[in-house]
């Protein structure tokens, strides 16, 4: 039995189907991970929606921002951007099934003593302080409320943490450090101009995962979200973007049982759109 990780898909579901055939998963054995960016930008994110349906229990997938966008194009919250490939979900019969599945995931798992977001954390929380904060913000998407707050979800401010935020600021730095962070300074505050890769950090800012002191450092954590960055392994730390949807390739990542990572395994890509992610 294996645990695999993957990084954003995009809607590339061909691309998805021969990994999983390199991998040679088996629903009844293994069981998968993709770390949010299912859709969007893709030529097939519906396709990619229903197979991770079909897989039930055997597949976990993580929010990332292009899947909160596509919750917020529906709900007429947002624009649909000329680049967006996302009309086969909002044309499908069973729109509000798909939509609905899309929004029972959750923006953080811990799996075989993993941390699992799709972009980030803030050096102030720890493992256990990230999982609490993305559960509440999961709860109030679920929530009947969870439509209107989309409305509320946008925006670079606070771009930092704080205990005392209200509910609305402290939802979006949530949301904003999960699905999208790349850099901060030392202090936690967040920099979203900047999507460039780890050397070409803003002054004063650097990766998340390079400030001194994160509390989270002694937990091993898998991300995406980041396809400048590349493929990332350190010790306990692995960045799995490798921007297939920019015809690079689409990176999984073996976990055995007890956490320890086995393999890297990548398939390329054909896509190969243009830069503006």
């Amino acid at each position: 039995m294996s645990l695999y990780l993957i990084g954003d898909v995009q809607g590339c579901d061909a691309s998805l189907q021969r990994l999983l055939d390199t991998l040679a998963f088996s629903p009844s054995r293994d069981t998968l991970v993709l770390l949010g960016d299912l859709v969007n930008r893709g030529p097939d994110s519906l396709g990619v929606l229903r197979r991770m349906m079909a897989l039930q229990g055997s597949a976990h997938c993580l929010l990332g921002n292009h899947d909160l966008h596509l919750l917020a194009v529906a709900h007429g919250v947002r624009k649909a951007h000329r680049t967006d490939t996302l009309d086969a979900i909002l044309l499908a019969k069973d729109r509000e099934h798909l939509l609905d599945w899309v929004r029972q995931r959750p923006l953080a798992l811990r799996l075989n003593g993993w941390l699992l977001v799709h972009a980030g954390v803030l050096p102030q929380w720890s493992a256990e302080q990230t999982l609490t904060l993305a559960e509440e913000v999961s709860q109030m998407l679920r929530s009947t409320d969870g439509a209107e707050w989309l409305r509320q979800m946008y925006g670079n401010q606070p771009d930092h943490w704080r205990d005392d935020w209200p509910d609305t600021d402290r939802w979006r730095v949530v949301v904003n450090a999960l699905t999208r962070l790349r850099f901060c300074n030392a202090q936690g505050v967040m920099e979203f101009a900047t999507k460039d890769g780890a050397a070409q950090a803003p002054e004063g800012f650097m990766p998340w995962f390079e400030v001194p002191g994160r509390r989270s450092s002694d937990t091993p954590i898998a991300f995406g979200h980041w396809s400048t960055l590349g493929l990332l392994n350190r010790p306990h730390l692995l960045g799995l973007d490798t921007g297939c949807i920019w015809g690079g390739s689409l990176s999984a990542a073996r976990l055995s049982d007890d956490g320890t990572l086995e393999d890297i395994i990548q398939v390329r890509c054909p896509q190969a759109q243009r830069p503006g992610r």
